[in-house]
């Protein structure tokens, strides 16, 4: 196997059958989020039911619906979902057919509202209300669902999403939990990946050792997704339809995540095969120092919007952007994170949504240098009442990311 100049630093010099063999779970997880955290996002919910004038709310079936009732199923054709009214009563909206299944993944007790497949689940829906009273409405419900709600013609309809964000941007110390373990698995899967590179390897197999890693790891689902790309394909944010295969000297882009518990983890390291140019190293030097300003940007009562305006200041300072242009960052500054991987709040110019304690989000102010490289590395962090905690470690320099001692 031939050697690249950097292999002292963790980059090359093993084997994926080595690594995944080396590969050791953690000896603590955390538990799962506990019944009586669901009971406090519903309290929660119908609080703000009563504080806005809103009568119920309605969860179509996927991460809201979870989030709420403990209730995991996945959208389909057929609605299924909860129907919470402002006094804490509970209905739950599903297929006759499917009941006996459905009741095994309820977390939070109520009242099953079931329909026949011939009749349609919104008129069952409709007739638990009084005339003119208002239903806010799950902002990932289908559009044919809502529209159905309109049409019934006995609801006002309003859409729930800015009432679901307030309360799920926040998270509780067991949603920072499950999703530092996450990150902490995703991490080791990155160190292990780098480890195992060499002339010639494709995406492909980084992919597939990279799944095998998360599962080795205890993730029985194995990567929740993974972009690897080489060279030039660095330049695309999101890949290439026909990836070129490992050189000596391409920038390498590792992108990836994990489940656990419903949570998730997303870290991308950039770093070089051998030794990086003089141009490589300047542009991965200012990812790294936009990335710090933008974290340094994270401040209780700050708006989201400000932290993407340090980043481009910065940039613009060393010679990139402005705005949106290249060189430079094509794309905004950062996602929230946790039932799913991009969800509010966005790291992005305009968003005067503030920061607050238990808000967990993304920092990876991508570079792109059109048709040459890109540079991203992005780390999430939590915020606390004294500023913002870093997920995962930043990594070092484009030669040694995972500041790996020699």
């Amino acid at each position: 196997m031939k050697m690249n100049s950097n292999r002292k630093y963790g980059i090359g010099g093993s084997t994926a059958q080595a690594e995944l063999e080396k590969l050791r779970r953690p000896l603590r997880q955390p538990e799962e989020i506990p019944s009586s955290e669901f009971h406090k996002r519903i309290d929660r919910a119908c609080s703000l039911m009563k504080k806005n004038g809103i009568d119920a709310l309605y969860l179509n079936a996927g991460t809201n619906l979870y989030y709420f009732t403990g209730t995991s199923w996945h959208p389909s054709e057929r609605l299924v979902g909860a129907v919470i009214f402002s006094d804490g009563s509970l209905f739950y909206p599903v297929p006759e057919f499917e009941i006996g299944t459905f009741s095994e993944y309820i977390d939070q007790k109520g009242e099953i509202l079931s329909w026949q497949e011939h009749e349609s689940p919104v008129d069952k829906i409709v007739e638990l209300f009084a005339d003119n009273a208002t239903l806010a409405v799950d902002d990932s419900t289908p559009f044919n669902i809502v529209n159905r709600f309109q049409n019934a013609g006995k609801l006002k309809i309003l859409n729930a999403e800015n009432l679901i964000r307030s309360i799920r941007m926040i998270k509780s110390p067991a949603e920072i939990e499950q999703l530092q373990y996450a990150m902490d698995l995703t991490m080791q899967v990155q160190r292990a990946a780098a480890r195992i590179l060499q002339p010639g390897i494709t995406t492909l197999e980084v992919v597939e050792f990279i799944n095998a890693a998360h599962k080795k790891l205890g993730i029985a689902s194995g990567s929740y997704f993974c972009i690897v790309l080489f060279g030039k394909d660095t330049s695309f944010p999101h890949g290439v339809k026909n990836p070129k295969p490992l050189e000596e000297g391409d920038i390498v882009l590792v992108d990836t995540g994990c489940r656990f518990n419903g949570y998730l983890s997303d870290i991308t390291r950039t770093y070089c095969y051998g030794k990086p140019t003089q141009k490589e190293t300047d542009i991965w030097n200012i990812e790294k120092k936009a990335q710090f300003a933008a974290f340094h940007a994270c401040q209780i009562g700050g708006s989201c919007g400000n932290i993407d305006e340090e980043v481009r200041n910065t940039l613009i300072k060393n010679g990139l952007g402005p705005g949106y242009e290249l060189p430079g960052l094509p794309h905004r500054t950062g996602h929230g994170i946790g039932l799913e991987i991009h969800e509010h709040p966005y790291i992005l110019g305009g968003n005067e949504t503030l920061l607050q304690p238990g808000m967990t989000f993304s920092i990876e102010p991508m570079l792109v240098i059109p048709d040459k490289f890109g540079i991203r590395l992005e780390d999430h962090v939590y915020m606390t009442e004294d500023g913002p905690k870093w997920f995962s470690e930043p990594a070092l320099s484009i030669e040694n990311p995972f500041g790996t001692a020699i």
